[in-house]
């Protein structure tokens, strides 16, 4: 819903300086600038894209209100809309041929696959700034996840392994949101072999996790609020492995404040922030047929696991 026009004063010198640093389209950097994070990075918003480009004459401000979003999610394809954003390749990635989430229903087998006991809604805090929402996407909206990831995933942006200029790869097929992650070059935008710019995070998405961090607040006032400018993608097939590590690659002002980091896999919500912002945590094993069976029905999600975790640089 948008909020009535309003004078901007001090927000909206601010806004105009970020755009004159950092240019139009720029608004998570902007906003996360340490110059400008004490007038706009309390803001709970978003700056509405119009026709693909922030016009500074037409900005609308849009406030998150609910973990449903599934209204917002007929939007056409937007992969071509990016184009490369420097003209060098990178050489320590190879081209690889398209990884698909979904497999075909003709080969795909269902035995073993249970409807989950309990689906309820819950929450549990595991610690310090540490807040575990269980089932708290509907299967409709887990759904619309699978779908956009999938989308996304196979085009010329989408799923690789990524790994070291040795050769070793990484046990998982990873994309990005909003800027360029990988295991060498960390946050370089220049990884991508293709010389290509990462999507920026869909829009949807960055109202979930608002509003998951909201009501995590809820059970812990101690975790801090964040703009998601980053999703990392990572899919785990069923011999998929990710040893113990700290996510700790986001700019030094994001890792001192303790901004959270929102992960999301099956209908579930981690989050983990403030005294707990430097947990270690991987993937030891997968369980088989541990996704929910209406879930695997509808999206025809291959076996595995699909982890989406969201930060702010």
């Amino acid at each position: 819903m948008c909020v009535p026009k309003m004078k901007w004063s001090s927000e909206e010198a601010a806004l105009n300086a970020g755009i004159s640093k950092y240019g139009l389209s720029k608004w998570s950097k902007i906003r996360g600038a340490v110059e400008f994070a004490k007038v706009l990075g309390k803001r709970s918003m978003m700056i509405k894209r119009i026709h693909g480009m922030m016009k500074p004459h037409s900005l609308m401000l849009v406030r998150y209100a609910s973990a449903s979003f599934r209204n917002s999610w007929n939007e056409k394809s937007l992969h071509d809309k990016y184009k490369p954003n420097h003209k060098t390749p990178a050489n320590d990635l190879n081209q690889t041929k398209p990884f698909s989430l979904i497999l075909p229903r003709t080969t795909y087998s269902l035995s073993g696959i249970k409807t989950p006991e309990n689906s309820e809604s819950s929450c549990e805090v595991l610690g310090p700034g540490m807040v575990l929402l269980k089932n708290y996407i509907n299967i409709s909206d887990q759904v619309k996840i699978v779908n956009t990831c999938q989308e996304f995933g196979m085009g010329p942006r989408g799923f690789y392994q990524p790994g070291y200029k040795g050769g070793a790869k990484l046990n998982l097929h990873m994309m990005c949101f909003g800027r360029n992650w990988d295991p060498q070059t960390k946050y370089d935008s220049y990884y991508r072999s293709d010389g290509s710019q990462a999507p920026p995070v869909p829009d949807q998405l960055i109202s979930l996790v608002e509003s998951s961090i909201q009501d995590s607040q809820a059970h812990d006032d101690k975790i801090p609020s964040m703009y998601p400018d980053i999703c990392i993608i990572n899919f785990y097939t069923t011999t998929g492995r990710l040893g113990l590590h700290q996510d700790r690659d986001e700019s030094q002002n994001s890792l001192n404040r303790g901004l959270p980091v929102v992960s999301i896999s099956i209908g579930d919500v981690l989050i983990f922030g403030g005294k707990s912002r430097h947990i270690y945590h991987g993937m030891k094993t997968i369980v088989p047929n541990s996704a929910p069976l209406p879930l695997v029905q509808q999206s025809m999600l291959r076996p595995g696991r699909l982890n989406l975790t969201f930060r702010q640089y």
